[in-house]
């Protein structure tokens, strides 16, 4: 064996002694995740699904810079996530930066329905890696969501839904589509975001309804709604008021043609409850709520209301049904069981005096 001591032949180039593409790509948090976004995308996952991985991700990826914490797989642990629950309820600013609100609606900490939306997509990312054999073990393993209190989600009452129905001016273009939106809403208790995606084929002018396509449905799954004549009606004189001066089968676009977005419909909501005067916390999801709520108390069926809102699991169209205290009352006084047995109690009283 030769023990003279190696020479360098190549004197003055650098040595090479690490992997910069290969190895430390595979280990980039970034890098990851456009893996991970792709695969979703051939998964056929929906636009907003897809856009919500996204965001969320990115509001994952402020908090390590923050931190100082590098974005690389090996280092997010399982106390990394918890330590960005935690930063998320007492360091995030709620509504930072947000086009329509005032400076005074952002307020630190996120909502508990926010930090289990913004971990849910971690545990999907980190699912993923697991699965394509990227990390042994998800830190996510063992991070639960935070507990939401059980309390009723306020809903408009029906004197309530014809104030905010009475407030657009049917006059003007952009009000008499909002109030053909809002009718839709209620009428078909579908999410907002399904109803701004619906073309006119969607619908059905002979048999008065409406078919949720799959690939604007949230659970990807298509289903057909009846509607009542008059929300058809409103259906049709809008499509023919945007043929006059735009060329899109989509039914709610903005007035200079191009289609509506959710939050554009959010502020438009907001200043016509304020002009209703109702003191509610009002946003587009409220009118689903509200109609989900109004069925059950008219005695519609919850099996049938599952189809409606087009919910896989029963859990699910529980937590859009809050009965309100006047319908409970309602129900306990006509089934008490007092009403069994009062007859034979309710008998007239002998007088305790003597005559």
């Amino acid at each position: 064996m030769n023990d003279e001591p190696r020479v360098e032949r190549r004197k003055g180039r650098p040595v090479k002694s690490r992997r910069t593409v290969g190895k430390s790509s595979a280990d980039s948090l970034d890098y990851l995740f456009r893996m991970f976004y792709e695969i979703k995308v051939a998964e056929g996952r929906s636009k907003n699904t897809l856009e919500q991985y996204r965001n969320n991700y990115k509001f994952f990826a402020e908090y390590l810079d923050a931190r100082g914490i590098e974005k690389r797989v090996g280092n997010i642990k399982r106390e990394v996530c918890r330590d960005y629950i935690r930063y998320m309820r007492e360091e995030a600013v709620r509504w930072e930066n947000h086009k329509y609100l005032p400076k005074t609606s952002q307020t630190v900490g996120l909502s508990i329905e926010t930090v289990n939306t913004r971990l849910k997509t971690l545990r999907v990312f980190f699912g993923c890696l697991v699965d394509e054999s990227y990390i042994l073990v998800s830190p996510m393993e063992g991070v639960k969501n935070l507990r939401k209190e059980e309390s009723n989600i306020e809903v408009l009452d029906a004197e309530e839904l014809r104030r905010l129905l009475m407030i657009p001016d049917q006059s003007f273009y952009p009000e008499f589509r909002d109030y053909v939106l809002m009718h839709l809403l209620i009428d078909g208790m579908m999410r907002i975001s399904e109803a701004q995606g619906l073309r006119v084929q969607n619908f059905d002018f002979n048999g008065n309804s409406v078919t949720i396509p799959a690939a604007i449905a949230k659970n990807r799954k298509a289903r057909t709604l009846a509607l009542q004549a008059r929300t058809v009606k409103l259906v049709k004189e809008l499509y023919t008021e945007n043929t006059v001066d735009f060329e899109t089968d989509f039914l709610f676009i903005t007035n200079y043609g191009e289609q509506m977005t959710p939050n554009h419909f959010r502020k438009r909501l907001i200043e016509y409850a304020r002009k209703a005067g109702i003191k509610k916390k009002v946003h587009p999801h409220i009118l689903r709520h509200t109609s989900a709520t109004l069925f059950l108390e008219d005695g519609g069926d919850i099996r049938h209301l599952q189809m409606i809102l087009g919910h896989s699991d029963m859990r699910m169209v529980q937590r859009y049904t809050h009965p309100s205290q006047k319908s409970v009352a309602r129900q306990q006084s006509a089934h008490s069981a007092i009403n069994k047995v009062i007859g034979k109690l309710n008998k007239p009283r002998r007088s305790s005096l003597r005559k």
